[in-house]
């Protein structure tokens, strides 16, 4: 619902500050006073075109701001907010601020973010209808009316629409079943070539890194292995220090019986020839650990070549070489079962589809019905509008099969014939000026239950027409306003006696500067603006009494 509208520099609004309730307002005011500048700030805000021309002469920009009570928590305009990543704070209201600049360009805000046009004219229907001389949303485009059926009918659309995913998703299934087979059957010699080299080399997860761990142990091994012997070769040759100590050891043995000093130096000969053996017994241990099967490093390398070429060839990490033989082993599987399981498949659509025709038939029967209920109550509201000689229909007819949808395979159209013997047309093709309006508002009347915008704004729904037709408008604007809240632009008496809040539209001059203001009407003023508009210039008192007698029953 509309809570307030602030206009800054707009045509030759220069500030106006204005609050709505709920039920019906109506705005009243001579020819030419600017009433049309309001709806022109208001559709500002929803996103319409930021034209130069709307700032005020003077000015260097123009501003609107437009506040709505908030929004239904995982509603529309909830849903609109998070696909476009703003922030909406529960239980706070909406305020759009929009800003054209005298030299081009505009700005637009949603709860002071930065918004584009295109996100306010997404978020628009859900705010406010308006239906004005040159309406083309709303009743009249035919891609709603389906909609509005099946909530006049209430008409539960959810077993089509499962139905009709199931079908798609099986057809899906059956598509991308078919594609991989015409791909197996391309590749056929390949994949039979691939899946028997991966299967004789068998692979596994994890191998790589074991076979290279262990080829780098008997490396480092075989490096060892070949220091070890080099020590060995000079602690234990023929030339190396074993042989050497046990030269000198001989040596002073022979001496030393004669030269008792040499005793020490024999012990320590001695023992170094003890400590020279113990460490050659422990390199003999060592290099014996240290063994290995030259032929396993040789398998080994082999096997982790093999797993690297491999891995190469089809462009993946040798730890996904099993993974890849299990997926090429399941294509070619199914290229080799493939017609049994396509067959299958089929017959999964098959059945999908008629469990989908059977759902939609009786969506369509169920809105066939619903269209007689719907053609009759419009029927019963035309005559009092004046439209006696029009008559109404909604239109059910079966869709092609490219645009069988969720919703069912119905297209759903509103159209009327004007006058006796004329053909059906759309209804924006045939009614025109006033005439459009009170269609509409016929419609909105029979669908009334099914709801639309929190906020409706009929725009000289009353052209044309007077007395009993201005009363039957009055009274079927009023209840409307029961159910949402609905501003009315109006030249009509009877129509402005049925608001229960009550706007005055005046131009004032100063003698330099043209200017259009808004005032709430008191009781009194109401009375005196209803007067002048069924007397004219000069308001008699015979005028007000009229007026009275208009506003009281109201």
């Amino acid at each position: 619902m509309l809570t307030a509208l602030s206009i800054r520099d707009v045509v030759l609004i220069e500030a106006l500050d204005l609050d709505f309730a709920e039920g019906l307002g109506v705005l009243t005011g001579e020819t030419g006073a600017g009433k049309s500048i309001l709806l022109d700030a208001l559709g500002l805000a929803l996103g319409a075109r930021g034209d130069t021309a709307l700032v005020r002469h003077g000015a260097k920009q123009a501003a609107v701001t437009a506040t709505f009570a908030p929004p239904v928590p995982e509603g529309p305009v909830a849903r609109l907010f998070d696909d476009n990543g703003l922030d909406l704070e529960p239980g706070e209201p909406l305020v759009i601020r929009r800003i054209v600049k005298g030299d081009g360009g505009s700005r637009g805000f949603v709860n002071d973010q930065p918004a584009s046009a295109g996100l306010l004219r997404d978020l628009a229907p859900h705010l406010v209808e308006i239906h004005g001389q040159h309406d083309d949303r709303g009743l009249l485009n035919p891609r709603g009316h389906r909609a509005l059926l099946d909530g006049f009918g209430r008409i539960d659309t959810a077993p089509v629409t499962a139905a009709y995913r199931r079908w798609r998703d099986a057809d899906a299934a059956l598509a991308a079943a078919r594609a991989q087979i015409d791909v197996a059957q391309r590749d056929r010699e390949w994949l039979e070539h691939a899946v028997g080299e991966l299967t004789a080399l068998a692979p596994e997860p994890g191998e790589e890194d074991i076979l290279a761990e262990r080829r780098h142990g008997m490396q480092r091994a075989e490096k060892v292995a070949d220091d070890l012997q080099q020590v060995e070769q000079r602690l234990g040759g023929s030339d190396g220090a074993l042989s050497v100590l046990r030269q000198a050891a001989r040596v002073l043995e022979r001496i030393a019986e004669d030269h008792p000093a040499l005793a020490e130096s024999l012990a320590a000969v001695d023992r170094a020839l003890m400590e020279a053996e113990a460490a050659e017994t422990s390199l003999g241990e060592a290099a014996s650990a240290l063994a290995f099967d030259p032929s396993a490093l040789e398998d080994d390398e082999s096997r982790l070549f093999a797993l690297r070429g491999m891995a190469r060839k089809h462009r993946v990490q040798p730890d996904d070489l099993a993974a890849l033989a299990e997926e090429l082993s399941a294509r070619l599987a199914l290229l080799e079962s493939g017609e049994a399981g396509i067959g299958a498949l089929e017959s999964k659509v098959a059945q999908a589809r008629a469990v989908y025709l059977t759902a939609a038939d009786k969506v369509h029967d169920a809105r066939a019905a619903a269209a007689v209920r719907l053609d009759a109550a419009v029927a019963g509201e035309l005559a009092p509008l004046k439209l006696d000689a029009a008559r109404f229909r909604t239109v059910v007819a079966a869709l092609d099969d490219g645009q069988w949808s969720a919703a069912g395979r119905d297209r759903v159209e509103f159209e009327i014939s004007t006058n006796p013997g004329a053909p059906f047309a759309p209804l924006a093709k045939i009614a025109s000026g006033g005439e459009l309006s009170r269609f509409i508002l016929a419609l909105k009347v029979a669908l009334a239950e099914e709801g639309g915008a929190a906020t409706m704004i009929f725009d000289e729904i009353d052209r044309g027409v007077g007395g009993a037709v201005a009363s039957a408008i009055g009274d079927r604007l009023a209840r409307l306003a029961q159910a949402t809240q609905l501003l009315v632009v109006t030249h009509s008496p009877q129509v402005a006696a049925r608001g229960a809040r009550h706007l005055l539209i005046a131009k004032s001059h100063d003698g330099t500067v043209t200017r259009t203001g808004v005032r709430p009407l008191t009781s009194d003023e109401r009375r005196e603006e209803i007067a002048r508009m069924l007397s004219g210039a000069e308001i008699t008192d015979e005028a007000r009494a009229q007026a009275r007698r208009l506003i009281e029953p109201a």
